[in-house]
């Protein structure tokens, strides 16, 4: 890809991106991820590769005015309308289509091609480690959801068996189990890398918020007669 097709696309990018918890940082962190993973790869198209990864959240803006559509959908429909308008061959917009489409985890439309594996992976990895943990915590207080639940004797519930939504709710259901879905060599050491610091993450977050609670209670019924 030639600078000048790489900037005209990342323009279009910068002018999409809404979300503060998928800005245009989180694109370039997906790209440069991407980038890596390619190199251990064979015959890898570039120009997919990177338009697919500068364009596979331009969808967010819909799905969050409705939150029934999907961003993937919507986003691999929208690049491949621009890709087209901007000149692209008929066959690579349509690539890039399908690899945004398939961006999002999902059982039933996996990705298939090298370069929607590696956009796939890379994605993925940027909601692992401490910084998936930054980027859902922002989100949580976005919408106004808590750090955590508690049950009905005040205890502060882990999030493994929680139905109300909360950032540990959202470990246990989602971050947690992200480090087993990934297609490529290197997107799994990356992943693999990253998990540890989650898992100390939470469990440090987990033991401080229990304990404040725990002894807390105790002290103040000492005080409260």
């Amino acid at each position: 890809m030639n600078k000048e097709q790489y900037n005209i696309i990342e323009r279009y990018m910068h002018i999409s991106m809404e979300d503060s918890a998928h800005d245009k940082e989180h694109i370039y962190r997906v790209l440069y991820v991407a980038l890596d993973i390619a190199k251990q790869e064979n015959n890898i198209d570039y120009d997919v590769l990177i338009a697919s990864c500068l364009l596979h959240d331009i969808g967010r803006r819909e799905q969050f005015e409705n939150p029934e559509l999907c961003h993937a959908a919507i986003g691999g429909e929208k690049a491949y309308q621009y890709l087209a308008e901007i000149g692209w061959e008929d066959n690579k917009a349509f690539y890039v289509k399908n690899c945004i489409c398939t961006h999002r985890f999902r059982k039933n439309n996996q990705p298939q091609s090298i370069e929607a594996k590696i956009l796939f992976d890379a994605d993925k990895i940027d909601a692992s480690g401490t910084l998936g943990i930054a980027r859902t915590l922002f989100y949580k207080g976005q919408i106004s959801e808590p750090l955590y639940s508690l049950d009905k004797d005040g205890v502060v519930l882990d999030g493994k068996n929680d139905e109300a939504p909360s950032f540990f709710q959202e470990y246990k259901y989602k971050l947690e189990k992200l480090y087993g879905n990934f297609y490529t060599k290197r997107g799994n050491e990356i992943a693999q890398e990253r998990q540890i610091s989650a898992v100390d993450f939470y469990n440090s977050m987990l033991k401080e918020v229990q304990d404040s609670y725990e002894f807390g209670k105790k002290l103040l019924d000492d005080e409260v007669i």
